[in-house]
């Protein structure tokens, strides 16, 4: 009668070089072929499960692909898969110089209180809080009395230094395991000085907290969808805090998606035109302490990093 197929997994892994090569691997119990669906009106099969396919348009593909069985019965999985071809790099930092943060693409913003989150921390623009070297950026939380607060940090802004209208943003990092730490990757609209938030929109690309491990955070953040009623989800992933991952979002005039490693993880639907999301937004990372995200600091904590590899737009 043959056996049928079980635990179909399905894996996408796409070229960083834009030539839209997206290398498959399927994998199941007792399979004898696999049958993929690329998305596009294209099929092909495989007995491996593994096959490497090229995409000619930019976009997002939805995936499937479907397990075969000696005995003819089949399963199916699928996943999206967000692919780009000739991308442009119009703005980064490699954080390859030793110092300061470069003030020609970061500001900051200093002070306490978190602007309405209630953390812990006092924002500074010191080089004890923020650092660059060995090719990194490190944003660094220490406990030390500082202006009535009992934390410091740091919050970086490129406001009024860079902005951009829809494409794709990443960052590679390395988050902190200390109960307490909130960091951040996320982006403001530049209507922030004259419409305020919520009315700016906000789109959160990254948040963790180090009293809920390997749990990642995407958010958005508009009237009517602010505060705890924002649209959001959550994954949990593996080796944030030892490893570094790539944090991205893909910001169109029609969707935004975020993205962890190169695949797709939330998808947001419709971006309409009574959204804020059709202005140029600048770009903030930064590491909270405590808060009402963060939530409690160890009793324990002294210090610890926030560790950026490089940020990155395209277009």
């Amino acid at each position: 009668m043959g056996l049928a197929p079980e635990n179909l997994a399905l894996s996408a892994n796409v070229a960083t070089d834009s030539s839209g090569n997206v290398t498959f691997v399927a994998s199941a119990k007792n399979a004898i072929s696999y049958q993929f669906d690329f998305g596009n009106g294209v099929s092909q099969s495989s007995t491996s499960g593994t096959l490497t396919y090229q995409y000619s348009k930019t976009g997002v593909y939805q995936v499937s692909v479907t397990a075969k069985g000696s005995g003819n019965q089949t399963i199916a999985t699928g996943a999206d898969v967000v692919v780009f071809l000739k991308l442009a790099l119009i703005w980064s930092d490699e954080f390859d110089g030793t110092g300061a943060p470069d003030a020609n693409k970061w500001g900051y913003d200093l002070g306490a209180g978190g602007w309405g989150n209630n953390e812990l921390q006092y924002y500074t623009n010191r080089t004890e809080n923020a650092i660059v070297n060995n090719g990194t950026l490190k944003i660094i939380a220490k406990k030390e009395s500082f202006s009535g607060s009992a934390y410091t940090s740091a919050r970086l802004l490129s406001k009024g230094k860079f902005s951009f209208q829809y494409g794709k943003i990443e960052c590679r990092a390395k988050l902190p395991a200390d109960a307490g730490t909130w960091p951040a990757f996320w982006m403001l609209g530049n209507s922030i000085t004259s419409a305020g938030w919520p009315a700016c929109g906000e789109i959160d690309i990254l948040e963790h907290k180090g009293n809920d491990l390997n749990k990642i955070y995407v958010a958005l953040h508009y009237p009517g969808r602010s505060g705890g009623n924002a649209v959001s989800a959550s994954f949990l992933k593996s080796n944030v805090t030892s490893e570094f991952h790539t944090y991205g979002c893909v910001w169109t005039p029609d969707t935004i998606q975020f993205l962890y490693d190169g695949a797709v993880l939330f998808s947001t639907g419709n971006n309409t035109s009574t959204m804020p999301f059709n202005q140029s937004f600048f770009v903030l990372l930064n590491l909270a302490m405590g808060g009402t995200f963060g939530g409690s600091v160890d009793p324990q904590f002294s210090t610890t990093q926030y560790e950026i590899d490089y940020v990155r737009v395209y277009r």
